[in-house]
């Protein structure tokens, strides 16, 4: 990521982690370890956690601490060393990342084309005076292996399909050298040691929003991703084809988006397990593509935009149709505090957010009517846009994702127009409730899943146009 030489008069080769939160399957840490054995140095593994972080609350941080013990678990099992720090009051350490640089030969960073960690890996790469390398662990081809300027879905299959064999292999690197045990310029939170309750106590104890509970339906650790992933064999592939689209069933759903957005799992490791199993191939192929070829295309398309979740990644054609169509009479206009509580006039659209509210996750047949809703909810495109990434990145442990991103994007028009020129929506395609209320039960389920108790949390006056503060988030 610069010009920069790599030093060989340095105590460790550094790999700070912020989404790749695995110490086994992890590309980044494999090319620290690579370099530190060529360099005949230890590998140190750092991940860091801040009070500021765009909408932290226990939600995210319960996911995202969790997680990371389980990392310095791993760590610790490896051979390596891994250090952590969680800000907070009494305990700040600014230009952290800087600091560990300072004795390092070079800086292994994540790849990640969205969020906070794209701009924060440039400005480290820029200020840090040391080599800064990044390597995607998010994707089992990375994207820039891949040709650049590849422009339809299709073209996009055809060349994965090719690299997948020469990435498929998981390979751990060993480390040739003793764990680094010398000091480090702060007071490390040694979170593989702590219990849950210690671990509970730290998060009751942050300046974070502490309305927005932990989900019990996905908690945060290595154990329950592997536990998805086994059930992902058992359950969810021999049913993928009749119940992935049918909210009702559980079967039809993996709910690993969250462990794959957070790096706890990776996708090798995922299609090493289905491969393995016994399951029909046309059901493996049809998973395989959602999560290779889709998922994969949205990262490699994410890599193209400056700020992939910015409403300028709209199409102009989509974006010229919904503002033609502002001044339209909006008759389901919503205040956000309904959206953000699940509490509007539409019990389809209650039902969807309810479970990005209680389980920090929805069904993804159910985002697709939630993300198009939205436009007719709020006063006009641009406003609607930033609501949808509120709703999604506060309350969702998938969000802030170039997958999440690029569904909400698809709600607002990037893809085929529409045969009719409708209200608020112009040529942009609509999308009713229809296919979810005639399943079979589908009533029943949805007044359910719309009545469920809920937290109530702060909403602000206005939907926030700039949460991510990217001037403003020190490092």
């Amino acid at each position: 990521m610069n010009d920069v030489p790599v030093r060989g008069d340095a105590r460790y080769v550094l790999c700070w982690l912020q989404q790749a939160l695995r110490a086994v399957d992890n590309p980044v840490i494999d090319a620290a370890v690579r370099l530190g054995n060529e360099l005949g140095l230890p590998v140190l593994v750092y991940h860091g956690l801040r009070e500021d972080y765009p909408f932290a609350s226990d939600r995210l941080h319960r996911f995202v601490l969790g997680a990371s013990r389980d990392l310095g678990i791993g760590c610790r099992d490896r051979g390596l060393a891994c250090v952590q720090f969680v800000d907070r009051a009494g305990k700040r350490e600014p230009g952290l990342v800087y600091r560990l640089a300072a004795d390092a030969a070079a800086l292994m960073l994540e790849d990640q084309p969205a969020f906070v960690a794209q701009w924060q890996s440039e400005r480290v790469a820029k200020r840090s005076g040391v080599a800064v390398f990044a390597v995607n662990a998010a994707c089992l081809v990375p994207p820039a292996a891949l040709d650049q300027g590849v422009g339809t879905t299709s073209a996009f299959r055809r060349r994965h399909e090719k690299a997948r064999s020469a990435w498929s292999a998981i390979h751990d690197e060993q480390t040739a050298s003793p764990p680094y045990d010398s000091p480090v310029p702060f007071d490390p939170d040694r979170l593989a040691d702590m219990g849950d309750d210690e671990l509970d106590a730290l998060i009751a104890s942050l300046d974070i929003d502490h309305a927005l509970p932990p989900s019990e339906l996905l908690p945060g650790s290595r154990y329950e991703a592997l536990l998805r992933l086994d059930r992902l064999k058992r359950e969810v592939l021999p049913a993928y084809a009749a119940a992935r689209n049918n909210a009702a069933r559980p079967e039809g759903a993996s709910t690993l988006s969250p462990y794959l957005h957070f790096g706890v799992i990776g996708p090798r490791e995922v299609m090493a397990a289905i491969d393995t199993g016994e399951v029909a191939a046309d059901r493996r192929e049809k998973f395989a593509d959602e999560l290779l070829t889709w998922r994969e295309w949205f990262h490699y398309k994410a890599r193209t935009m400056r700020v992939p979740e910015s409403y300028a990644r709209i199409p102009n054609w989509a974006k010229a149709q919904l503002e033609a169509h502002e001044g339209d009479p909006r008759s389901d206009l919503e205040t956000l505090d309904a959206l953000v509580h699940g509490t509007t006039r539409d019990e389809t659209w209650n039902a969807c957010q309810k479970q990005y509210l209680i389980d920090g996750w929805m069904h993804n047949n159910l985002r697709m009517y939630w993300a198009k809703r939205i436009i007719a909810m709020t006063p006009d495109p641009r406003t609607g846009w930033a609501t949808a990434c509120y709703l999604n990145d506060r309350l969702s442990l998938d969000g802030r994702d170039p997958s999440t991103y690029r569904n909400l994007a698809w709600a607002w028009g990037d893809a085929a127009p529409g045969y009719r020129d409708n209200p608020i929506f112009g040529m942009v395609q609509t999308r009713t409730d229809r296919s979810i209320r005639e399943r079979p039960g589908g009533p029943e389920w949805l007044a359910k899943a719309a009545a469920r108790a809920a937290p109530k949390l702060s909403v602000p006056e206005q939907v926030p146009e700039d949460p991510y503060l990217t001037e403003r988030l020190p490092i």
